[in-house]
């Protein structure tokens, strides 16, 4: 390639890394949002984080139209397809992420006896790591860092015994507490969602690795 068409490549991949890395962002916080107001029954601020899903849909669809057009017009090669590919493939996953998280804000409203809802207690922790999880590969991604991205992987063991230790204890309690299967149904449902945040954080670290390595990391890590 051309000095030139050098030059507008470097300057596709740092808008890439910069709109993936915009998504990223605005995912943890709604995270975080999602988990707060789950906690504190906060309408306003889940209906923000349902609100700010969008955004993350916007930025998704102008990677997808940055990469395709990167794609087209620079032919890329070897490391540098691999990385416009990872790109693209990481922006899906982030937006599902993003998803998930307007999932858990939209059952905000569904939680009844929530100063006396033991269940509702175990989540924060989760929700906590599961956002760990995501802000680590993402920080991968942008220090195209293999090791650390195999320590995420490594890390959603620990999400999955949590999703694990939660669903038996809101088993438990709606067996001893009939009144409240609905709610703690509801909380199910988050602990889902919040264990496939975990799962998708652990896909984007893969692509991470393979971005930066050329491979991907070994099955016994995952």
């Amino acid at each position: 390639m051309s000095d030139h068409t050098v030059k507008a490549f470097d300057e596709d991949i740092t808008r890439l890394r910069g709109l993936i890395a915009e998504m990223g962002g605005l995912s943890e916080v709604a995270i975080q949002g999602a988990m707060d107001a789950l906690v504190k029954g906060d309408q306003e601020l889940a209906q923000k984080v349902v609100d700010g899903d969008k955004k993350i849909d916007e930025l998704e669809t102008e990677v997808d139209k940055l990469a395709v057009r990167v794609i087209a017009l620079r032919a890329p090669m070897a490391d540098d397809l691999r990385e416009v590919i990872a790109a693209l493939k990481i922006a899906g996953v982030v937006e599902r992420i993003g998803d998930y998280s307007k999932n858990i804000a939209k059952r905000v409203g569904q939680i009844d006896g929530r100063q006396h809802f033991e269940p509702l207690t175990l989540l924060p922790a989760m929700g906590e790591l599961a956002g760990e999880m995501v802000h680590d590969v993402l920080t991968a991604y942008s220090a195209r860092d293999p090791d650390l991205a195999r320590e995420v992987i490594a890390t959603d063991d620990k999400v999955d015994a949590f999703y694990n230790s939660i669903f038996r204890n809101l088993v438990s309690y709606m067996v001893e507490n009939p009144a409240t299967i609905s709610s703690a149904a509801q909380l199910l449902f988050v602990a889902r969602n919040l264990e496939r945040i975990g799962d998708h954080a652990t896909n984007v670290a893969e692509m991470v690795h393979y971005a930066a390595t050329g491979v991907y990391p070994p099955d016994d890590e995952g």
